[in-house]
């Protein structure tokens, strides 16, 4: 008897993910998704899913709505009440944009600590190197994937926080990443930062979520190191030898701002 034929169909870990596949595939800017022809193809996906009798979840319904809610307040004329004003109409998408923004930053992070994991499971270290070190204790060997996971756990626990609405200027990673270094001024030379109760202290989810960029920047500068000195302590940020060279000079910081524009 002949084996049946296998038909393979992409999985995404959510509908943030899909979106930001079919964007990424055509090479869309973003911030102009033309939402007819991605809700089209996002509604394919789901039938050829329906087909095939894979079960999609909730949240994957709830945004093929979303799409198609959007592309109907698209279709609709503008309130002529408001062209009259000179005022434009609120751009449907943008609330989808923002997500797919805010997604795709924690997906390149993802995937840089994804390539950082691979680089270190395959770099072999000299036994008898620890035989010229000092017999200091450096504390334990902590892995950005451990910043990772207690971050996604202050992030849950900041669900249930109240919401504090505040008008203020939009932070960027950059300040982020002095407000760090400020940190360690007002520290001391060789003390370490507590970076999970810094993340406590932010008001809202999304200053932590460009605070958490910040830390990956400096750490990726080789700036700051992440320790933990027990076994389920704490996790610091400490001072690496090239701290001092790093915000000597603007470039890295305008760099940065220029990658996250």
């Amino acid at each position: 008897m002949s084996a049946p034929l296998n038909f393979h169909l992409e999985h995404y870990e959510g509908p943030l993910d899909l979106l930001l596949d079919l964007i990424r595939k055509q090479q869309i800017d973003i911030k102009e998704i033309p939402i007819s022809m991605i809700t089209a193809q996002y509604l394919e996906y789901m039938e050829t899913a329906r087909v095939m009798d894979i079960d999609l979840g909730a949240e994957f319904v709830y945004m093929a709505a979303t799409l198609i809610h959007i592309k109907s307040k698209m279709l609709l004329p503008q309130d002529p009440a408001l062209a009259n004003e000179g005022e434009g109409a609120e751009d449907p998408r943008q609330e989808l944009v923002n997500r797919l923004l805010e997604h795709e930053k924690f997906k390149n992070a993802a995937e840089m600590l994804q390539q950082k994991r691979m680089i270190e499971e395959n770099v072999w270290s000299n036994p008898q190197a620890k035989t010229f070190g000092s017999e200091e204790d450096p504390g334990l060997a902590v892995t950005l994937f451990d910043l990772v996971k207690a971050f996604s756990e202050i992030l849950e626990r900041a669900k249930n926080r109240p919401v504090y609405e505040v008008d203020e200027a939009d932070v960027t990673v950059a300040d982020m990443i002095r407000y760090l270094r400020d940190l360690f001024v007002e520290a001391g030379p060789d003390q370490p930062v507590f970076i999970l109760r810094v993340f406590e202290l932010q008001r809202t989810r999304r200053v932590m979520v460009v605070l958490f960029l910040a830390v990956l920047e400096v750490v990726r500068l080789q700036a700051v190191a992440v320790t933990q000195q027990d076994l389920f302590g704490e996790i610091a940020l400490t001072r690496n030898a090239g701290f001092d060279t790093v915000f000597a000079s603007d470039q890295p910081m305008a760099a940065i701002e220029e990658d996250y524009v």
